[in-house]
């Protein structure tokens, strides 16, 4: 079977965990060769072993929240594999509570990850990715930002995480707008509960309320939403996917 993404280069972020890489894995398997970037180095290695033949995947220790660090990722990917046709913007924080009296450190770990981050990635690969959507092997590049469920509906004791992924949303549609007509295709992609390490880092008390709330129900695995991206980023140069809501059958809001 042809690999679609023969030719083609990708970055992931948010590649050492998770949806980042279940995604890596994916786009891998497609015949991209991936840009593994986040913090925790010894992970990216060990993935990047399993990637397959030296060569497959560059692994780049990098914290997106830095603007530096940001673009420094994207320039070590097209300096090392030549290019950049796929970048998908997975890095990001969930930290639930109440708004009065809510950590304000919280805030900003959400502000600066899930949305300066993926800014910050999305304005340094642009140039690279305008220029992929020119010519071979495929005349078309993809950016995939990754916002929720909660980048839909506001709910309780998720205000500031909401914040953040509606702030996704509404920059990947003005995005799409501006690009689109150059063959850069920018699409949402909205999880619903899936098991990773993305709740893990919320205080004890709002894990126990996560728990009641999806504890009776089956989740989703990483890899359910690396075959959404995987659809998204296979399909012929005059199809856009612009948004998927993916959520698990029992999951009813």
């Amino acid at each position: 079977m042809t690999q679609s993404l023969s030719g083609t280069v990708a970055l992931v972020t948010g590649a050492s965990s998770g949806i980042g890489e279940a995604t890596a894995v994916a786009l891998a398997a497609e015949g991209a060769t991936v840009a593994l970037v986040a913090r925790r180095r010894d992970r990216l290695e060990a993935l990047a072993e399993r990637l397959g033949p030296k060569g497959s995947a560059l692994v780049i220790e990098a914290d997106v929240c830095d603007q530096a660090q940001a673009q420094g990722a994207v320039e070590t990917t097209v300096r090392e594999l030549g290019r950049l046709d796929t970048l998908v913007n997975n890095a990001g924080v969930m930290l639930l509570g109440p708004i009065v009296g809510a950590p304000i450190e919280e805030w900003q770990r959400m502000v600066n990850l899930n949305v300066l981050g993926l800014l910050y990635c999305t304005h340094a690969a642009l140039p690279h990715l305008l220029a992929a959507a020119e010519g071979d092997p495929r005349s078309v590049a993809d950016v995939v930002n990754i916002s929720s469920t909660a980048g839909r509906v506001a709910r309780l004791n998720s205000g500031v995480y909401n914040a953040t992924k509606f702030g996704v949303v509404a920059f990947s549609e003005s995005l799409r707008q501006e690009v689109t007509g150059r063959h850069v295709r920018v699409s949402i992609v909205e999880p619903g509960a899936t098991g990773t390490e993305l709740a893990s880092q919320n205080r004890p008390v709002i894990l126990e309320e996560m728990a009641k709330t999806f504890g009776g129900i089956e989740i989703m695995k990483a890899e359910d939403i690396a075959n959404a991206i995987r659809y998204i980023v296979t399909q012929p140069r005059h199809v856009a996917i612009n948004e998927i809501l993916i959520r698990p059958t029992e999951q009813e809001r």
